[in-house]
């Protein structure tokens, strides 16, 4: 991306009708618009690469962890007793 983006700066300042031959009256003007829009382009996937190789190196080198069991309440079976009556009132 960065080679073509280049290749059509150098291109358009030269012959502007090369890079944007579908125009009837291409100009320098419209290259010079054109190009910074291409190189942030990318500059962004450039960037978007290096993040992405580096999130796969660390989840290369950290290898992933086994949580350790965790206790879990097991369930007691209610008694079969009847409610007990409420304390009277004073």
């Amino acid at each position: 991306m960065a080679a073509f983006t280049l290749l059509f700066f150098v291109l358009g300042m030269i012959k502007p009708k090369w890079p944007l031959f579908f125009l009837k009256e291409p100009s320098r003007f419209m290259i010079l618009m054109i190009t910074p829009i291409l190189i942030m382009i990318t500059v962004t996937l450039y960037g978007e690469g290096l993040k992405r190789e580096r999130e796969e190196k660390a989840m290369q080198e950290t290898p992933a962890k086994v949580a350790e069991p965790v206790p879990v309440p097991v369930p007691v079976p209610a008694t079969d007793a009847p409610p007990s009556t409420p304390a009277p009132k004073k």
